[in-house]
């Protein structure tokens, strides 16, 4: 993984220093709230419905076990031992006093990390693959291409303060892990016919108060020029975008209001101009960012009959579900589920951070990642290893073996925490999990994702998930819409509404009617979201507001 150096380690400590005084002056009413405001967001720092939130980069979701460790005694030192893991594969801490978020902020500089660019106007964290560089699907690590797109976007001065928020997502597997279609910009790495890498550039997708899948801007662009490719867009939208109305100054509305022709068009111009200028890489560069990329030290390892450990089911579920095939012979990617019955989705405890960094160390070169799914993943586990991981992860609840199951739910902390929430996520998740508690059955079931969110800024992803369930505002209470048919991936699609709003206290059944009906119609092997798309919504309409199908 990258490693900072001087430059960037001066870069951040200069930054804690200059984030220090202006939290001095505000404290001591030498700026007022609205002055403090911009400073504060530059730092990763809300003011939630309780309590200041602090947001933590985690680039491209990739964290050593130091770095973890880290983490989690900031949990326990400044906060209420525990952080939340979030979509953008942050991590973010709920309850921080106001006076010591820099001192955390110089914590984490102490294991090269910051909260620069989490919030605001600006390009935020740059997120990818989870199983990146150990995927057997995978035709080109994304990564090193994502740590460039960081550290030329990190204090851009012409992008500090875009229309809106502004989103990145890159891939380059076979099998898209990493919702690129559904970003600001979304860049798929493959190889040409000669074999040589190109991109392919999404452009205006994104989720929230008006979600849309991005349309392809370019099919193949020459890897060299990524940066002043992507710096043609952001100059277009800076230019065109909206400020009048925050509802609709993300780039999706520009793309559409233009269309993909005329906003191509408007990018090809403003690229002329800069295409082959300081930004474009060149193979040094490449080769310098790829180096620290390069594959650990793996052993020549066989792979293990694992058919040995059939009896024990447990085991075995959890190996069919929270591991995935490794390009190397005898090695698989772990997920350890933060998605344990009673457990608000995403949040891990300062006990359990503190042991994935010994798993972490003992099994997977020190280094894990953290997904868009809200889970932790070590990317490198000997099979010969699995059995005995298994053992220790299960001793801190990390072992549920529902990845890709209805309970692996995503979900934003909601009206619990943020201030922005229309109604509260978790005791929705809380409840499901409670409702759908035995495993038999959600293996039966198969793949179903369920996502969550508390309001329109769609930080649950609930657009996308084969169940949706949004937080609305219903003349002061708590009310829930529900989606069917979203999907992530290389088919992403928006799920539709079913209908009116549910209360609280119907979610639960709502969901089982939902799953009943598939039960009942689908065709042998056929996965829910196929299920779905080849019957319609009305079937599942009708069982839950009432007719029989």
């Amino acid at each position: 993984m990258y490693k900072y150096d001087q430059i960037d380690q001066k870069l951040v400590d200069e930054r804690v220093n200059q984030y220090s005084d202006q939290l001095h002056r505000y404290l001591n009413k030498e700026l007022s709230d609205e002055e403090f405001r911009p400073l504060r967001l530059q730092n990763g720092l809300y003011i939630q419905r309780h309590a200041p939130m602090l947001r933590v980069a985690i680039p491209y979701g990739m964290l050593s076990s130091k770095q973890l460790r880290k983490l989690a005694d900031i949990a326990d030192k400044f906060d209420r031992g525990y952080g939340h893991f979030s979509t953008r594969q942050n991590i973010q801490f709920n309850w921080p006093k106001l006076e010591n978020t820099p001192k955390i902020l110089k914590e984490l500089a102490e294991v090269e990390m910051h909260a620069i660019q989490t919030s605001g106007n600006c390009i935020r964290n740059i997120t990818t693959d989870q199983f990146a560089g150990a995927t057997p699907d995978e035709i080109i690590d994304p990564r090193y291409i994502a740590e460039i797109i960081r550290q030329w976007s990190t204090f851009h001065p012409e992008f500090a303060l875009l229309p809106r928020k502004f989103k990145i997502s890159v891939t380059g597997s076979a099998k898209d892990r990493a919702l690129v279609q559904a970003h600001d910009i979304g860049l798929e790495f493959s190889k040409n016919t000669i074999g040589k890498m190109v991109i392919k550039v999404w452009v205006g997708g994104g989720l929230g108060r008006t979600p849309v899948i991005g349309s392809v801007i370019r099919e193949e662009l020459e890897w060299q020029h990524i940066l002043t490719y992507c710096e043609a867009i952001l100059r277009v939208y800076n230019l065109y975008g909206r400020r009048d109305n925050m509802y609709k100054a993300r780039i999706k509305i520009l793309v559409k209001a233009l269309g993909i022709d005329e906003f191509r068009r408007l990018v090809e111009k403003e690229w002329a101009f800069i295409k082959d200028g300081p930004n474009t890489i060149d193979e040094k560069e490449l080769n310098r960012v790829a180096s620290f990329f390069t594959a650990p030290d793996y052993k020549k390892s066989k792979s293990i009959n694992l058919d040995k450990f059939i009896d024990n089911k447990h085991f075995v579920k959890w190996l069919s579900r929270n591991t995935h095939s490794h390009k190397i012979k005898g090695y698989r990617s772990v997920t350890l589920s933060l998605k344990a019955n009673h457990n608000a989705p995403g949040d891990a405890t300062a006990k359990q951070m503190h042991a994935v960094a010994e798993l972490a160390d003992k099994y997977s070169f020190s280094e894990l990642r953290v997904s868009h799914e809200q889970n932790l993943i070590l990317a490198d586990v000997e099979e010969s290893q699995l059995y005995e991981l298994w053992e220790q992860a299960k001793l801190y609840n990390l072992t549920t073996p529902n990845i890709g199951l209805l309970t692996d739910i995503i979900c934003c902390p909601g009206g619990d925490f943020c201030s922005l929430a229309n109604a509260k996520s978790i005791p929705i998740a809380e409840s499901i999990q409670t409702l759908f508690d035995d495993m038999d059955y959600l293996h039966d079931i198969g793949d179903i994702s369920l996502n969550i969110s508390g309001c329109m800024n769609a930080c649950g992803h609930h657009h996308v998930g084969h169940i949706g369930v949004l937080g609305v505002d219903k003349d002061g209470s708590e009310w829930y819409q529900v989606t069917l048919g979203g999907d992530q991936g290389n088919n992403a699609s928006i799920g539709k509404v079913i209908g009116p709003s549910f209360s609280s206290e119907e979610m639960p059944i709502v969901v089982k009617k939902i799953i009943d009906v598939y039960v009942q119609q689908r065709h042998e092997g056929e996965l829910f979201i196929d299920c779905v798309k080849r019957i319609g919504i009305e079937p599942f309409k009708s069982r839950v507001y009432g007719d029989e199908v």
